[in-house]
């Protein structure tokens, strides 16, 4: 952090350069606020010496009209593979007299204020991975059912691609995806609600571990989903998906910024494992892994929901916890630790999607059961179920393996 900030009054004055600061400069608003971290003079060494500011591009009268422009200017824009909607800055503070910021917080707590942001924008950087896998998803559909190409097996010529098996495996695989990082970012949004309500204490702090646990799955595995989700389907659109026309390319591109966002998922992978896991020996895991071991052996099977279904979702269980105490019997091997970690977030991120998914067969089923007019909705629901429970669930298989192995030959 090499901007400054030097006391002037009851305000500050900001000096420095950031990069990529999304919409750093627009139209679109008639002022714009920057939250800047800077250093004052006094300041502590590290982390601990930062300090947040709010500089507005115009400083504010006090009857609340906009007075002069700030000493704040986009001096560039950075030109990116996507998200070309969102203009990405180079900023300047304080080029003539000290771009004027007023304090946000206490001094010296500038990192810690910033990880109220970072934290919200983690989660909703998560459902962005969401969002753009569900838009693949439809605008593949459409095309698989529009989309005339060799004749499917048992089908007629004039018969669209979404009659080939493996057209049908791709948009699958899609939406299996993307109904369980919906799930897994609903559920974590829940928490955050649960961690502020009016409840006992120790119930708000289970809350607040849970959302710990789950933001860095959240904004990690949501967005390497994303990735898989759209570019299956680029593949749906054969070699259309690569013509500008079809609008895939572009959501192509803008997917791919996500994993870097708010902290690349490596940064996600080590909170999790470092903070998350290690910090608490493990606390906030268990309580996780103890409330998926409880519902798995809750479930009844069903001609919708197989015994081995249930069973292997059990056995991912065991094996999540196995890899929990794996880490913290390394807890002291930071370089092993580091080079698990990906694998380590991805592992616990598909073992609970696959716990989501089958909460929402087992209501889907109830809710047929009942009768009602949504019957093709859960069926639906049921079918992506099976999907990922017996295509994409038994990834966690590789990765348990593979974070053995690291931890064997590091």
């Amino acid at each position: 952090i090499r901007t400054r900030a030097v006391r002037d009054g009851e305000q500050y004055r900001i000096y420095g350069q950031k990069i990529f600061i999304t919409w750093g400069e627009h139209d679109m608003a008639e002022n714009i606020v920057h939250l800047v971290l800077a250093r004052l003079p006094d300041a502590p060494a590290g982390a601990k010496g930062i300090s947040l500011f709010l500089v507005p591009k115009f400083i504010p009268n006090n009857d609340g009209s906009l007075g002069q422009r700030n000493d704040c200017i986009a001096i560039s824009l950075e030109h990116k593979i996507g998200i070309h909607a969102s203009p990405t800055c180079v900023m300047s503070y304080g080029d003539n007299d000290g771009a004027v910021g007023y304090l946000v917080g206490e001094e010296h707590q500038g990192l810690a204020c910033m990880f109220t942001m970072m934290n919200n924008a983690r989660l909703t950087v998560g459902l962005q991975g969401v969002s753009v896998a569900e838009r693949a998803y439809q605008q593949a559909h459409t095309y698989a059912q529009e989309r005339v190409q060799s004749t499917p097996i048992g089908g007629a010529a004039t018969d669209p691609i979404i009659g080939h098996p493996d057209v049908k495996r791709m948009l699958d695989t899609i939406k299996a995806l993307t109904d369980a990082g919906r799930a897994l970012a609903y559920v974590a949004c829940t928490q955050v609600d649960l961690e502020t309500a009016d409840l006992a204490p120790e119930i708000q702090q289970q809350h607040r571990r849970r959302v710990g646990v789950l933001t860095p799955m959240v904004k990690g595995w949501c967005t390497e989903m994303a990735q898989e989700a759209v570019s299956l389907a680029v593949q749906v659109h054969g070699g259309m998906g690569f013509i500008e026309e079809t609008g895939i390319g572009q959501l192509f591109r803008d997917a791919r910024i996500l994993p870097i966002y708010e902290g690349t998922n490596g940064i996600q992978a080590m909170d999790l494992i470092g903070r998350k896991t290690v910090s608490d020996r493990g606390q906030a895991m268990f309580e996780l892994i103890d409330e998926m071991d409880h519902f798995s052996s809750h479930l009844s099977p069903s001609a919708e929901i197989p015994a081995a279904l249930i069973g292997q979702f059990a056995d991912s269980v065991k094996t999540l916890r196995e890899a929990v105490n794996l880490v913290l019997d390394n807890s002291d091997d930071k370089v092993m630790l580091g080079s698990i970690a990906f694998n380590y977030l991805m592992l616990s991120a598909t073992v609970v999607g696959g716990w989501q998914m089958l909460k929402a067969a087992q209501i889907a089923q109830q809710r047929l059961q009942q009768g009602g007019d949504r019957v093709p909705f859960y069926r639906a629901k049921l079918a992506s179920c099976r999907f990922y429970i017996g295509q994409i669930h038994p990834r966690y298989l590789g990765l348990a393996s593979a974070i053995k192995n690291c931890s064997v030959n590091n």
